[in-house]
Formats: C-alpha cells, structure tokens, sequence
C-alpha cells in the first residue's frame, strides 16, 4: 500500500492493467450486482437537480423504477446506492443501438444537457472507495467481468491508475494523481 496525505491505494492499482472493453462486456458492471452504484451524500442533491435532462436518455424501466423508489435508495448500513430495476440494473442505465449498457447520466453530460459527468463511484470503477476512521482506501474490485478490461489493459501496457487519471483527479485533485503517478514510477524502477 502507498499513503498519499490520508489516502491509502492498494498496490494492485498501480500494477495491475486495466482499460475498459466495451464492446466485450457490453457494460455489464451497469447490469449485473446486487446493489446500486455507491452514493456520496453529496451527490444526492444533484441527482435529483439533474433528473428532467437525464429523463430522456434513460429507459422506460429505469424511469418507472426511479419514479417508484426515488432518486436514490439507502441501505440498512445507511449507505446510499442509485435504484435498480427489478434488483438488477441500474435504474441510471441507457442503451446504444449495439445493446451496450451505458450510463443515462453520461450521456447527458456528453451531449451537454448537464455538467455533472456521474457519481464517482462509477467514474472510478474498479477502484472502490472506502472511508475509515484516520484514512481513505483505494482498493481494486475484482470482478470476473471485467476480465476482458484486464486483457485488453495488458495488451495496451496500461496501468489500471492510469486509466483512471480523470476520475482520480476529480476525486482528489491533480497534486493527488502527480503524487500517485511519481511513486508508481518510483515503484516500478521507472523515474522519468
């Protein structure tokens, strides 16, 4: 583990290699799992300041389950997810003509409809965050679908911290990620 002010990043997001295969998994980490994508309190309000643009892109189930449960759902750890459609979905979720699941709210803020991109949970999958008394781990989820990420990030030669530069940096500031980026580096025998 490296520590970088009171965050702690597991090793295995600076070894191991990672980049998105979308035509592969067709999304399924929007699909598949038995709870919503993690919500910070502070992105609750957005969703529902969002929810009108987002509306359009997302499917009829999405927006009935969305009516039905609200814009966000808690647990009993009261921790805060998005809904799911029928405990599957995401009720965030959208689809492109190829049948890939993508995210209704991304594809808002792509097509400049918000400028809220989407919760960072998702921005910063496979990296989950956890937030304990004295610090803040980064630890990689594993996940056998997203085997063909792994595969096609070796094939790329990309780190997995790499990969996920904006969402790390969005998350916690660009000194954060030069810092992270230098002791990768350092780590691997590679200064430059």
């Amino acid at each position: 583990m490296l520590l970088i002010d009171d965050v702690l990043v597991s090793d295995d997001i600076l070894s191991e290699q990672f980049l998105c295969n979308l035509k592969a998994c067709k999304g399924a980490c929007c699909v598949e799992g038995d709870a919503g994508a993690p919500l910070n309190a502070d992105e609750l309000p957005i969703l529902a300041e969002i929810y009108e643009a987002v509306k359009p892109y997302l499917t009829i189930e999405g927006r009935a389950a969305i009516e039905t449960q609200g814009f966000f759902v808690e647990d009993d750890d009261a921790a805060f997810a998005t809904p799911l459609i029928d405990g599957a979905a995401c009720a965030y979720i959208a689809y492109d003509d190829d049948g890939t699941a993508k995210c209704g709210i991304e594809q808002a803020y792509l097509d400049g409809k918000i400028t809220w991109k989407k919760p960072i949970s998702c921005h910063l999958y496979p990296i989950r965050v956890q937030e304990m008394k004295f610090y803040t781990a980064l630890n990689y989820d594993r996940w056998d679908i997203c085997k063909a990420a792994c595969s096609f990030g070796k094939q790329q030669q990309l780190p997995m911290y790499q990969f996920l530069k904006d969402p790390l940096t969005r998350r916690f500031g660009a000194a954060f990620y030069e810092q992270l980026d230098k002791l990768a580096k350092e780590t691997a025998g590679n200064t430059d």
